[in-house]
């Protein structure tokens, strides 16, 4: 480590697209902490705290069976949630009096990870580190993207180039711009290394071939590694050294330039549910609701009438995963609830209908 970042406090951010898989990845980094002093820095599109729910009580289980990451070096008050409202959008007003609160306390952590939305350009956010005041005492240790293999491999983000070329030359006038693929971009160009997740659902061609696309918008040098459920070493993950704030300008974004973005392609809304019978009609109702709108991501908890532990639910595309996370707090009660991401123009309305059922359960 190069002198002057000896005694600077490491930040390491994790962005990613919806459902790549960033919650599992830091989960996994929490549970092999190994006594180093961490700091979390969520930050959620949507005004349900699931990131922080899942982190701290989302199957990771201390030696004794207790919530959270079982390691002291992470406890509940160093998990800090930005929600509604994208951190690349909410520099001044957010992040900053955040980070500022962690580093001024009295036993600062050693290492602060900053998981952005799914929706968030990681560029902008860099640019806070170049701050005085925080340059001062932190480093950008290194900018993690993690992609969900298949997703990216279906072409879920990429634009069919004679199609675009097509289309202006018949109306030069249109804007055929892809909001995903620009999301998806910037977070690549930005990475100092990338994680392909879930890649245990991928075949040797087709990750070849994942490999080669990929490439093409990374920066030279950036390294690549493959993970199943976000499990990477964190010693892999920790300690890039790549003092991101000092090299912004090399890492290219559709949006430099800009004054800054804003998520208008994109809406949310949380959907409140009633206690589920019957989880595998339930999760059938889920990928009937993606499948007929332009869902991108479904995540959040329900209560089964007879289980003492609350159900966890994922879905990213028409992908589900379900499992029973942690058991019900005595003070807390029981009820399940969905944050629902999509495009511009999400019918809540018709989403709720299919997602509650005939009976509303």
């Amino acid at each position: 480590m190069p002198p002057l970042m000896r005694d600077k406090i490491q930040a390491t951010v994790v962005t990613g697209f919806l459902g790549a898989g960033k919650t599992s990845l830091i989960r996994h980094i929490l549970e092999n902490a190994n006594g180093r002093r961490l700091a979390l820095i969520i930050n959620e599109f949507g005004d349900l705290g699931i990131d922080r729910e899942l982190l701290m009580g989302g199957g990771a289980k201390g030696e004794n069976g207790e919530d959270g990451c079982g390691d002291p070096a992470c406890g509940e008050e160093d998990i800090v949630e930005l929600a509604n409202g994208c951190i690349c959008c909410t520099v001044a007003d957010d992040f900053l009096p955040t980070i500022t609160a962690l580093i001024e306390r009295d036993e600062p952590p050693e290492h602060i990870i900053i998981e952005t939305s799914g929706l968030a350009l990681p560029k902008p956010l860099l640019k806070a580190f170049d701050w005085p005041e925080v340059r001062a005492r932190i480093t950008v240790d290194g900018v993690i993207t993690v992609l969900d293999s298949l997703a990216v491999h279906e072409g879920r983000f990429a634009d069919d180039p004679e199609a675009v070329a097509k289309q202006r030359l018949e109306d030069p006038g249109l804007d055929h711009d892809n909001p995903l693929e620009e999301v998806f971009s910037d977070q690549i160009a930005c990475a100092d290394l990338v994680v392909l997740n879930k890649t245990d659902l991928l075949d040797a061609d087709q990750l070849s071939a994942l490999l080669a696309q990929i490439t093409t918008t990374m920066r030279p040098s950036v390294k690549t590694v493959t993970a199943k459920e976000g499990a990477v070493d964190p010693r892999v993950l920790l300690g890039l050294h790549a003092a991101a704030e000092d090299d912004i300008a090399a890492r290219p974004s559709c949006h430099d330039g800009e004054a800054e973005h804003d998520h208008d392609d994109f809406d949310s809304f949380t959907l409140e549910i009633g206690s589920i019978t019957d989880i595998g009609a339930f999760i059938a109702r889920l990928e009937e609701a993606s499948a007929h709108h332009d869902i991108l991501r479904i995540k959040g908890f329900a209560e089964i009438p007879d289980k003492p532990m609350r159900l966890a639910v994922q879905g990213v595309g028409g992908r589900f995963q379900h499992y029973f996370d942690r058991p019900w707090k005595l003070d807390e009660t029981r009820r399940g609830a969905l944050v629902v991401i999509g495009s511009k123009g999400l019918d809540a309305s018709a989403i709720e209908v299919i997602i509650s059922g005939p009976e509303g359960s």
